[in-house]
């Protein structure tokens, strides 16, 4: 779906995401959210009555659906349905990303949890909400994937935990080694909780 064919409630959730992604919290003003959603100023108060914590919290909450959606999409697709051909997806979104448009943006969640997590309970809950969301998906795409139930969700900690870890040391060097090393490296882990099930 474009920027343009959502309402504008949706547009300026997805823009605070995008913001929140590339700026932090902190640089995500409620001006800035409504020029990238093109949106009356107006409406943010009309749509948000809890102000930017409110519109932070739901951009946090769209991006562990979207990022949970993400991995249902990647199984659907995966030609050979492995662990680590999941984990190779779930990594090629960003190395994909970030040789074609620049390493400006990381994870909302994760950005939002650096900027909020002390100092604005409500938020801390979303990102929280947001990475279980996001686990969950995952846990249950290494469930369909053959890994056996009770190593679902420590692998996908694993995975996302590693993810995030490689998006910021990429987003530091300018550089996708980190995460192509990592889903190298994780790959033959991930698809041994399968054979060793078998």
């Amino acid at each position: 779906m474009t920027v343009s064919e959502r309402g504008p409630r949706e547009r300026m959730v997805f823009s605070a995401a995008q913001l929140i992604r590339r700026d932090g919290v902190s640089s995500a003003g409620m001006r800035d959210v409504a020029v990238h959603a093109q949106a009356p100023r107006g409406s943010l108060q009309h749509y948000f009555p809890g102000g930017k914590e409110q519109l932070v919290n739901e951009a946090v909450g769209w991006a562990g659906r979207y990022a949970g959606d993400r991995v249902a999409r990647f199984v659907a697709a995966l030609p050979e349905p492995k662990p680590s051909a999941l984990f190779a997806e779930m990594v090629r979104q960003w190395t994909d990303e970030y040789r074609t448009t620049g390493f400006e943006g990381g994870c909302p969640v994760a950005a939002a949890t650096v900027d909020c997590a002390e100092s604005t309970e409500s938020t801390r809950e979303a990102a929280s909400a947001a990475f279980t969301t996001w686990s969950g998906s995952v846990a249950q795409a290494l469930a369909e994937l053959g890994v056996p139930e009770e190593r679902t969700e420590a692998l996908a900690t694993l995975m996302i935990g590693t993810l995030e870890g490689a998006i910021l040391i990429a987003r530091a060097d300018r550089d996708v080694r980190a995460l192509t090393t990592v889903s190298r490296e994780l790959g033959p882990l991930l698809d041994a909780a399968v054979d060793s099930a078998g």
